[in-house]
């Protein structure tokens, strides 16, 4: 393996590019975005979706009725076979790189969970 860290992120995001899970979440996404009806559905959700979550990091409270329509928007885009389908993908691959992350950053928690560095 290369000491060259760079080299082992790159030789990663090829695997991932090249592995079957992206490739699915590529093809559901096309799929979703095929079809205008579908696609413009996917964007409001994101939208909202986004919106909230921005309002959240700043430190703006949520109202009730965001609350209320998200819920009904994400409760109208599970209806969407298409969607649907996309958002498990989506899912799966976010909890893979997860699990990439907890690897990478095991030796930086190694390093700062030991008391005694000596």
């Amino acid at each position: 393996m290369s000491n060259n860290i760079y080299d082992a992120a790159y030789a990663l995001e090829k695997v991932i590019r090249e592995s079957d899970e992206f490739k699915n979440l590529q093809h559901l996404y096309k799929e979703v975005f095929a079809d205008e009806s579908t696609k413009g559905m996917f964007e409001n959700f994101r939208n909202i979706q986004l919106e909230l979550q921005q309002k959240q990091m700043s430190g703006q409270e949520i109202t009730q009725e965001e609350i209320d329509q998200a819920q009904k928007t994400v409760a109208l885009v599970q209806q969407n076979e298409s969607i649907a389908k996309l958002m498990e993908a989506e899912q799966r691959m976010s909890m893979t790189v997860s699990e990439l992350n907890k690897i990478i950053m095991k030796p930086l928690e190694e390093l700062y969970s030991d008391v005694d560095p000596n």
